[in-house]
């Protein structure tokens, strides 16, 4: 048997559910791997099913379905190609496993099933799996292979089990979604297992958005002596090499691709373009409607949208009304102009005083208040939707976290729509990121360079203009102290009383928690969105509606 063994790594885009797809995803990185000159071609976790699956996996079909596409692996590997590491649900003895199987020379080499079942924020693997048995090596060409499955590496049980039993590598294959700082927590908990059980490691991750997930790629390698020895890129499809050498001191990788990460800004700003670009692409609409209004959060998305799908594919509408101001107009113009993507004006006069006039029998004598500014809005996302209906396009919708915390939207208004990029940035991270986007142009955009937000954008105080002269911070504290309040009460759960001793004010705290508890029934009917932050809303934030806690 040989010394070396050379590893690509299949840092893939699968969909969940598409089986078929998969495999045939598979089988083209397969024969990229043997023109590679590679022994195996290892994928992520549960790459036939696409990750996560959730309830499909409940299915027999579903699962019977998937045991096909590794059969069909295990035939193709007949070829004396290529073996193939592979992720799947299988069902063994009445109970359902998240495992990992290497297929070569036309046999099925070893499965091992995953132990720890995350059960917190996005995960709920023990709702649907069984926990496997502590595992042993997979003898594979000579080398004795560790196959832990994601959250196995990040408890020492595992790792030390297979340290105990002869591995000589771990092989890694991972579903980790990104956020903000996730890959120095993954750096370290994987060096923490290299230093426990001195083995060389290979981290597999995917690389996909996945309805609110994106999952972020940089898959990397660590040799026993805690360097790194490969990264991969992240936010995009790769398939590395990795050449591994037996020596004295054990097995060690000498040789493997050295990509170089995004800072935080741009990994946010890819992240969100990934997450947008896949639910379109992945639910095949053939483009996205947005309202463009002239403000810093519709230039954002539609800038994203641009980044995401192309300049052809996104289409801007502005609907102005008695309160839109002049520079409204030319900005939300300009901003269009400078993306370069279809821009149509819709007065929305008629239908809004339409419907007042219909109102008028029971509003009669009944002062006016945010009823009326809340028709203009719901006018504006009925439109919007017909647009959608009659064209086909996905209605992309464009309300931050600051203001899906504390309600500042319009239900069946300005929160229509299929998709939100930007539902877990702040308003402060939404300033920034533009700014950022206006002097770079990441990897992988299909947007232009230079300025795509006009600076006026950027500057000019934020308004809903649903009345004369409205600006935000009319109803809602500074921007910069709301965000810190929100990050404290939303991200970090910290008391009222630990927010006010930070230096902010007892009363806007009250206010601001009250005003987050009182949305949510708000943001249960909101649309998906990227997931940026360690704590979005939807499956990491789960608050009762009808909740009378407030912290005092």
């Amino acid at each position: 048997m040989s010394d070396r063994l050379r590893i690509a790594i299949a840092q893939i885009n699968p969909t969940v559910g598409a089986i078929a797809g998969n495999l045939e995803k598979l089988r083209q990185a397969r024969a990229e791997a043997a023109r590679m000159g590679a022994d195996l071609v290892a994928f992520s976790e549960l790459f036939l099913a696409g990750y996560p699956p959730e309830d499909l996996v409940l299915r027999g079909s579903f699962i019977t379905a998937c045991r096909d596409a590794l059969d069909a692996v295990v035939a193709d590997t007949a070829d004396g190609g290529p073996a193939v590491a592979v992720g799947l649900p299988i069902a063994e003895d009445g109970k359902l496993y998240n495992s990992y199987a290497i297929a070569d020379g036309g046999a099925l080499v070893g499965i091992r099933h995953k132990v720890e079942l995350p059960n917190y924020g996005v995960f709920d693997e023990k709702r649907v799996f069984d926990s496997g048995p502590l595992p042993g090596p997979v003898g594979f060409r000579g080398f004795r292979l560790g196959l832990p499955i994601c959250e196995d590496l990040w408890f020492p049980e595992v790792a030390e089990c297979l340290s105990e039993t002869g591995a000589e590598l771990l092989i890694s294959p991972n579903g980790s979604p990104y956020w903000r700082g996730k890959q120095d927590e993954r750096l370290a908990v994987m060096v923490a297992r290299v230093v426990e059980t001195g083995l060389p490691l290979v981290y597999i991750n995917q690389i996909s958005g996945q309805d609110e997930l994106v999952f972020d790629g940089g898959s990397f390698g660590l040799n026993g002596d805690k360097t790194l020895s490969f990264q991969m890129p992240q936010m995009e499809e790769s398939i590395g090499l990795a050449v591994f050498e037996r020596g004295a001191g054990g097995v060690a990788c000498i040789e493997g691709p050295k990509a170089v990460l995004p800072d935080t800004d741009e990994a946010d700003w890819r992240a969100v373009v990934v997450g947008l670009r896949d639910y379109v692409e992945k639910n095949r609409f053939p483009g996205v409607v947005l309202g463009l209004s002239g403000g810093i959060d519709s230039a954002i998305v539609a800038a994203i949208a641009v980044d995401a799908l192309g300049p052809d594919r996104v289409h801007a509408v502005m609907m102005p009304y008695r309160y839109t101001a002049s520079d409204s107009l030319e900005d939300a113009a300009a901003c269009a102009d400078l993306l370069g993507i279809r821009y149509d004006t819709l007065p929305i006069a008629g239908p809004v005083e339409g419907l007042e006039a219909t109102l008028s029998p029971i509003f009669d004598g009944l002062a006016r208040d945010v009823t009326e500014e809340n028709l203009q809005s719901r006018v504006r996302g009925t439109i919007l939707m017909a647009i959608s209906n009659k064209l086909g396009s996905m209605l992309v919708t464009t309300g931050n976290k600051s203001e899906m915390s504390v309600g500042y939207a319009t239900l069946y208004g300005d929160m229509n729509g299929g998709f939100n990029p930007i539902k877990d940035l702040y308003k402060t991270e939404v300033y920034r990121l533009a700014a950022w986007r206006n002097t770079n142009r990441p990897a992988g955009v299909l947007g232009p360079s230079g300025t795509l937000i006009p600076e006026r954008i950027l500057t000019k105080a934020p308004t809903a203009e649903l009345r004369e002269n409205q600006t935000d911070q009319d109803s809602l504290p500074p921007y910069d102290i709301l965000d810190a309040t929100l990050k404290g009460l939303v991200e970090e759960e910290r008391s009222l009383a630990d927010i006010v001793a930070s230096g902010i004010d007892e009363a806007v705290v009250r206010r601001i928690q009250h005003l987050l508890y009182i949305a949510e029934y708000k943001r249960r009917q909101s649309a998906p969105g990227v997931k940026i932050t360690r704590r979005n809303f939807g499956r990491d934030r789960r608050y009762p509606i009808t909740n009378g806690y407030r912290d005092r």
